[in-house]
């Protein structure tokens, strides 16, 4: 029997850092919140700090990211805010770089939200962090569900 809505108010939730980028003289990060979280789908409230990189990866499923404020590049495209971006699952996106002002996006994930880093990406990556003068920061703990194992490198 159906339960009804979940409903639940972004204030109402902690953030939670899940990626660090060390800049020498600052920090930048990706912090979420996660309005709901089930085997089924995740949704996110994603803020990219300034400046922000994530390298390119793909998900264990479906995923789909709508730019709500800022702009954010997906690999060699800028997306400004209204910007929609697909990615199927076993596909890969990125690297992403937040602009000026950092990012504010709406993520939805269909299955198991795990992300993989691409072996192609790895080259790639290191030499945008160089061009950045940065180095990635280890990952945040962050507080998963009892079910999903931390999978992040």
């Amino acid at each position: 029997m159906a339960e009804g809505p979940r409903i639940v108010h972004l204030d109402d939730l902690p953030w939670e850092e899940v990626r660090k980028i060390d800049f020498g003289d600052h920090t930048a990060s990706v912090r979420e919140k996660w309005p709901e979280f089930s085997p089924k789908y995740l949704t996110v409230y994603a803020r990219y700090d300034p400046g922000m990189l994530v390298h390119e990866h793909g998900h264990n499923g479906d995923h789909v990211v709508f730019v709500i404020e800022g702009s954010v590049r997906c690999g060699d495209v800028e997306c400004p805010a209204g910007t929609h971006i697909a990615l199927d699952h076993g596909d890969w996106f990125g690297p992403f770089v937040a602009g000026p002002e950092g990012a504010t996006l709406f993520e939805i994930m269909i299955g198991d939200p795990r992300s993989w880093a691409t072996e192609e990406g790895e080259a790639r990556w290191a030499a945008l962090l160089e061009e950045h003068g940065a180095t990635q920061a280890p990952n945040p703990k962050i507080a998963l569900p009892d079910w999903l194992e931390d999978t992040r490198t």
